[in-house]
C-alpha cells in the first residue's frame, strides 16, 4: 500500500499485513499531509449498481442536488458499458432479477428511461419444486391474488431479468445527464485515515481518503459501496458476521429450443431444489436464458471443465433426471450427452412443467463464484454508511441481492434528504440512525429466510423431506398466503 512515511514505518507496511492493521498503523504514524484535501459532502467508494443508484438519487432530488459528491471506482466504468447495438443473441452471464419495487425506484430517479429495454425480460410466472419429492409451488399473480380477479389482458410482472452491465450503464447515463458528480474511475483508495484540526476547518473526525492518483479527499460522509470485502467497513471498525456455504454458483448464458412454454408474452422462471443446491433458469429476451446453479465446489469444477455439448446435457439433466442419476453424471469427466440421452428415456417427465430444452451455451459464459452469507453488525458509523454487498451478502436462491442494494440506496437518499431539510450534519451517527433502523431488520429477515431455505432443501432423506413437501403443497393451495409471499418478494409491504 503506497503511503509516504518514515523509512522504518514504510518497511513495516511493505510486508503483507491485513488491511485493518495497515489502517491502524497509518493512523498512528501518519503526519499531516502536505496536500490540503478537497472537501466533499458525500464520497461514494464503489461504482456498482448500489453506489450509482445512491448518487443518482442524491442528484435527482432538489433537496440534495447541491451537495458536493464524488465517486471513486477502481475499474474504468466507461470501458464496461453496454453497447447500444449489442446483439440479442449474446448476453452477459452476470444477470439479476429486478423487483417491481426496484424498477419503480429507478423510474423515480430518472434512470429507467436510459435502460436498453430490448435486453430486459419481464416474467410473469415462477415454477419452484422439490427435486427429491417433486412437490411444487407455482407463483403467478393470476392464481395468487387475494382480492379481485386479474385482467388477462394486463399480466402482472413478478420481476425483470436484466444484465448487470445494463443496470450500470443506465445509471451512468443518468448521472451524466444530471451532472455534478466528480467521477474518479480507474482509481483506487490507497488509504483512509482520520483528519486533523487544520487552520481553515476542523477535520479531526472526518475520513481522509488518499487515492492511487495522489489526490486526497475529505468526506463529511463516506459511503461504502465497495463490495463484500469493503475497505470502508474495515476503516469504520464495523464487524461482519457470517459464513461460507461451501457452495459455488455456476452461471452461463443459454440458448433454448424456443421462447418458452408461456410464449413471448408470458415468460416463466424455473427453480428446482436439489440436495446440493437449487438450479434456476431465468428468461432473457427471445430464446435466451440465464442459468444459476448452486452446487458443491467439486461439482462446479466438473461443470466448468465440460465441453459445450456435455454442459448442455448436464443442464437439461438438472431439470429432468432424478438426484441419483444426476449424482452419477457428475462423476463423469465427459460423455454426458450419451449418458443423459439413455437415462432420459427411462425417466417420465412432463416437459411443459419444466424449462424448454437447452440447445446451446454461449461460449465463454460458463463461470462460478463462491456463495457466502455476511451481515455487518451495523450499517452506519461516525461519517460512514454501508450499502449493498458492503453491508450484506445473500444466497442467490431468491434473487434478492441486487434488490437489497437498491433498497439500501433509496433509503439512504431519504435519510440524507431528511438531514439536509432539518439542518443536521449528514455524517453524524444521529442523522444516519434512521437509515440503519429502516434497512437492517428488513435485510436481516431476508438473509435468514434464504439461509433457512438453503438448509431445509439440503436434506435428502428423513421426515424433514416429507414435511417440507407438505408445506410447499399447502402454500401452493392457499392463494392469499401465496399472494402475500409474492408481494414481499416483489418489494411490497
Amino acid at each position: 500500500m503506497p503511503i509516504r512515511l518514515s523509512p522504518g514505518t514504510s518497511r513495516l507496511l511493505s510486508s503483507r499485513l491485513p488491511f485493518w492493521v495497515t489502517i491502524r498503523l497509518y493512523r498512528r504514524f501518519a503526519s499531516t499531509s502536505v496536500n490540503t484535501p478537497e472537501v466533499y459532502d458525500v464520497v461514494c467508494v464503489g461504482g456498482g449498481p448500489a453506489g450509482l443508484s445512491l448518487l443518482s438519487g442524491l442528484k435527482a432530488s432538489s433537496v440534495t442536488s447541491s451537495l458536493k459528491v464524488a465517486l471513486i471506482e477502481g475499474q474504468d466504468l466507461l470501458k464496461n458499458r453496454l453497447l447500444k447495438d449489442a446483439s440479442l443473441e449474446s448476453f452477459s452471464n452476470r444477470c439479476s432479477s429486478l423487483t417491481p419495487a426496484s424498477v419503480k425506484n429507478l423510474q423515480e430517479i430518472g434512470a429507467w428511461r436510459h435502460v436498453n429495454t430490448a435486453r430486459v425480460q419481464p416474467y410473469q410466472e415462477m415454477q419452484v419444486w422439490d427435486g427429491v419429492t417433486d412437490a411444487r409451488i407455482s407463483f403467478d399473480w393470476g392464481t395468487a391474488r387475494s382480492i379481485g380477479p386479474r385482467n388477462p389482458a394486463q399480466p402482472t410482472t413478478i420481476a425483470y431479468m436484466i444484465e448487470n452491465v445494463n443496470t450500470t450503464s443506465m445509471l451512468l447515463s443518468r448521472l451524466e445527464e444530471l451532472g455534478g458528480v466528480d467521477m474518479m474511475t480507474g482509481t483506487k483508495v490507497s488509504s483512509i485515515e482520520l483528519g486533523t484540526d487544520g487552520e481553515k476547518m476542523d477535520l479531526s473526525s472526518w475520513p481522509i481518503l488518499t487515492l492511487s492518483n495522489g489526490k486526497t479527499l475529505a468526506a463529511r460522509l463516506v459511503v461504502g459501496a465497495d463490495g463484500a470485502n469493503s475497505p470502508v467497513r474495515t476503516f469504520a471498525g464495523i464487524e461482519a458476521r457470517g459464513f461460507d456455504y461451501n457452495r459455488h454458483g455456476v452461471v452461463a448464458s443459454l440458448k433454448l429450443d424456443g421462447p418458452g412454454w408461456g410464449g413471448p408474452e408470458h415468460k416463466i422462471a424455473y427453480q428446482r431444489f436439489l440436495p446440493t443446491g437449487p438450479i434456476a433458469m431465468l428468461p432473457l429476451p427471445g430464446n435466451m436464458a440465464t442459468l444459476v446453479w448452486s452446487t458443491t465446489p467439486e461439482r462446479a469444477a466438473v461443470l466448468k471443465s465440460l465441453s459445450q455439448a456435455d454442459f448442455v446435457a448436464m443442464v437439461n439433466a438438472g431439470f429432468r433426471l432424478s438426484t441419483t442419476d444426476l449424482e452419477y453424471l457428475h462423476t463423469l469427466s465427459s460423455a454426458q450427452v450419451d449418458e443423459f440421452a439413455w437415462r432420459e428415456k427411462h425417466t417420465p417427465v412432463n416437459e411443459q412443467a419444466i424449462p424448454m430444452r437447452v440447445v446451446d451455451v454461449q461460449a465463454g459464459t460458463v463461470a462460478s463464484f463462491p456463495l457466502r452469507m455476511r451481515h455487518a453488525n451495523t450499517y452506519t458509523g461516525e461519517r460512514v454508511a454501508l450499502v449493498g454487498d458492503a453491508a450484506h451478502t445473500i444466497h442467490p436462491l431468491a434473487g434478492q441481492g441486487l434488490n437489497q442494494g437498491q433498497g439500501d440506496a433509496a433509503a439512504l437518499v431519504r435519510t440524507i434528504s431528511h438531514a439536509v431539510q432539518t439542518g443536521q450534519d449528514i455524517g453524524s451517527t444521529l442523522a444516519l440512525e434512521s437509515y440503519n433502523s429502516e434497512r437492517y431488520a428488513e435485510n436481516n429477515a431476508m438473509l435468514g429466510v434464504c439461509d433457512k431455505l438453503h438448509r431445509l432443501y439440503s436434506v435428502e432423506s428423513g421426515p424433514i423431506v416429507g414435511l417440507r413437501s407438505l408445506g410447499l403443497r399447502a402454500v401452493d393451495a392457499m392463494g392469499p398466503l401465496k399472494g402475500f409471499f409474492m408481494s414481499r418478494a416483489a418489494g411490497g409491504s
